[in-house]
């Protein structure tokens, strides 16, 4: 990929920046002088300015009364509170997996295609809810952190099904061949997910595309992220969940996402692949 996957969090403040810093330059006033109007050590205003502190939102109605554009109020405490959540590490919700399954619910409301690539996990709407508690149990172990709701976290996930059971919403899912070998979780655990593929993958409005390990290839292995609609990205990583609503960057995981898509297979030929991981599985 040709950016960054946080590069559209730091767009979106240094955009605030920018802005405060073109209402200042309009008003006539120096940064000294609207310190001194707010109340404020001087350095403030530069730390703003060069996005160095995000405002708060009464540093924005400070600053924009002050400078005399009190409509520009609304709009850019939105914007903000926008770039803010652009990039949300994962320890602001981890002692809760109810309230990360809850995260971005109207993305699933608000959007009928979504378009999943998964390098590492089966994505969502195929797991089963042993092979979502394992990936809970892993992420609360790996974030030593103290999750006393996985199960209300589990059913929240499965409730998301919902999304796709009323035949209204299409999802086109991507993995890797090596998701089905990786034995992350236990040998049961994995059967029983694999054995779901095979039944799972059949519904009307979602197809499911593996990449196989041997085969020619466009696009290199990725990070995992999912396409809601043509207006947001989500990206996972270790450390934070990113948010992409930039159209240009977008339009990258778009392509992205065709370019894996010429190079996976689909229907008896997805299925044989599932299936040689079965064995695999039943002869170690």
């Amino acid at each position: 990929m040709a950016t960054s996957p946080s590069s559209s969090a730091q767009q979106a403040r240094q955009a605030i920046a920018d802005r405060l810093r073109e209402i200042l330059r309009d008003s006539g006033l120096t940064a000294r002088a609207l310190a001194r109007e707010a109340g404020w050590n001087e350095t403030k205003c530069s730390r703003l300015i060069h996005g160095r502190t995000p405002p708060s939102d009464s540093d924005i109605r400070a600053w924009c009364t002050i400078c005399g554009v009190p409509e520009e109020i609304p709009n850019l405490i939105a914007a903000s509170r926008s770039a803010e959540t652009a990039y949300l590490e994962w320890r602001r919700v981890q002692r809760s997996m109810k309230r990360m399954q809850d995260l971005g619910l109207s993305l699933f409301e608000d959007n009928h295609l979504y378009r999943f690539y998964s390098s590492n996990l089966v994505p969502w709407p195929l797991q089963t809810p042993s092979y979502m508690r394992a990936i809970m149990r892993r992420f609360a172990d790996f974030h030593q952190a103290d999750v006393p709701d996985i199960e209300e976290g589990v059913k929240a996930r499965v409730a998301r099904r919902r999304f796709l059971d009323d035949g209204t919403r299409r999802c086109a899912m991507l993995i890797e061949e090596s998701v089905l070998r990786n034995r992350i979780f236990g040998e049961d655990v994995l059967s029983e997910q694999l054995h779901h593929l095979l039944t799972g993958m059949r519904q009307p409005n979602l197809s499911l595309g593996i990449i196989p390990l041997a085969g020619r290839r466009v696009q290199k292995l990725t990070e995992t992220f999912h396409i809601y609609g043509d207006t947001t990205v989500s990206i996972e990583l270790v450390s934070a969940i990113i948010t992409i609503t930039q159209p240009r960057e977008i339009a990258l995981y778009v392509k992205c996402f065709s370019d894996l898509a010429s190079s996976a297979v689909y229907g008896d030929k997805a299925k044989a692949l599932i299936t040689a991981a079965i064995s695999a599985l039943e002869q170690a």
